[in-house]
């Protein structure tokens, strides 16, 4: 992937390499590529070496001023939300008059096909640091996807709206230390109707972003029916990070490195209460979610 040490006159020539195997682009596309790469080389690849000693220095779970600085100038230029898809964008109109006039025009993406966006993919996936100035990077992708498709009215304007604006940031909690969560027939976090909430308790870890400090929301995975068939067992539901009883307890590491400032951490959900109203779709469909979640974080 793209380093400090990268010249930008270099950097197109392993991008192009990369996306070969997926065909031509189409004119909308190339145009995209070309105020991409110019972003990647004005931007980007020379400022990698401020992101990494951020991220190795002692205040690594913050914020670096200029990524929220470059955000707003790749959405000035275009270069935002570039994974949402023509159809999905057709559904959200009613969104754009939350946001400023300004910002509507790039609120609900390109309108680019999956695969037209796996070229500008190959771009921003040079730098570790450039899907997120997009705002093109998981966890939130899929989330917003999710939100997107299977969201409230009012699960969309309270959570997705902030989420496609750049303002706030998202974990997915599904990954559990006892079991095999590959599989999420596995998982054994519970949710439990009382009244008009639902109560969750569980311990998640490999919760990517929930370290990073705008991380606001999570879309919890557990268990509201474990008599049902073994796929509708699960169900899922919005669960605000700063609700009582949410407890990140650290991040985790690979070979020693905790991927500051957005992290992969270890969550507990103690008996923790949320509105009924924070369920997504419905009780039993969470495994069906799942798959549509994790496809756009996986491009």
């Amino acid at each position: 992937f793209g380093s400090s040490g990268s010249g930008s006159s270099s950097q197109p020539w392993v991008v192009k390499s990369r996306a070969a195997g997926l065909g031509a682009p189409s004119a909308r596309v190339q145009q995209l590529l070309g105020a991409l790469n110019q972003f990647m080389a004005e931007h980007v690849y020379p400022n990698e070496h401020v992101f990494e000693e951020h991220a190795s220095g002692p205040n690594r779970w913050t914020i670096h001023p200029l990524n929220e600085e470059l955000k707003q100038k790749a959405k000035a230029v275009g270069l935002w939300n570039l994974w949402m898809p023509a159809g999905m964008a057709a559904k959200l109109q009613h969104l754009l008059p939350l946001v400023p006039q300004s910002e509507r025009s790039t609120l609900l993406g390109g309108g680019l096909s999956h695969l037209e966006y796996a070229h500008l993919c190959a771009v921003m996936g040079s730098s570790l640091w450039a899907p997120e100035l997009f705002n093109c990077s998981a966890p939130d992708t899929g989330n917003m996807e999710v939100l997107a498709k299977y969201g409230t009215p009012e699960q969309q304007q309270t959570w997705l709206v902030p989420l496609l604006r750049g303002g706030i940031r998202s974990c997915f909690a599904m990954t559990e230390k006892a079991v095999a969560s590959s599989d999420a027939t596995n998982i054994q976090s519970e949710i439990t109707r009382s009244g008009d909430n639902y109560v969750v308790k569980g311990l998640k870890w490999w919760t990517s972003g929930a370290m990073d400090p705008r991380c606001k929301i999570a879309i919890f995975m557990g268990k509201t029916d474990v008599s049902a068939p073994t796929h509708k067992q699960q169900s899922m539901l919005l669960v605000p990070m700063d609700s009582p009883g949410v407890k990140v307890i650290r991040p985790l590491t690979v070979f020693g490195y905790d991927d500051a400032p957005h992290g992969h951490a270890e969550v507990s959900f103690d008996n923790v209460t949320v509105p009924a109203s924070n369920l997504l779709l419905g009780e039993g469909r969470g495994f069906e979610i799942a798959q549509v979640g994790l496809l756009a974080g996986h491009l």
